[in-house]
């Protein structure tokens, strides 16, 4: 597998899901409301709040995908 190609099997379904986890967060939360572990009101546009959550599920569950990805194949080393 090319580069690339463990990049987008990786990167893609992560953003489709970082979507979706955006989507139940903010059904919940609204963003006008978003303050920082209680303390005062963020102040940012709620433009701004869905983006950096965005990035950060995105980031995370790319991580974590990356993290699988790296021990499916030294698993598969292994066996070989």
């Amino acid at each position: 597998m090319t580069r690339s190609t463990r990049f987008i099997t990786i990167l893609w379904p992560a953003f489709l899901m970082a979507g979706v986890l955006e989507m139940l967060v903010f059904v919940v939360v609204d963003p006008n409301e978003f303050q920082w572990f209680g303390g005062p009101l963020i102040g940012w546009s709620p433009r701004a709040i869905y983006s950096v959550t965005f990035l950060i599920f995105w980031s995370v569950i790319a991580t974590s995908s990356a993290l699988t990805a790296l021990l499916w194949s030294t698993i598969g080393e292994d066996a070989s």
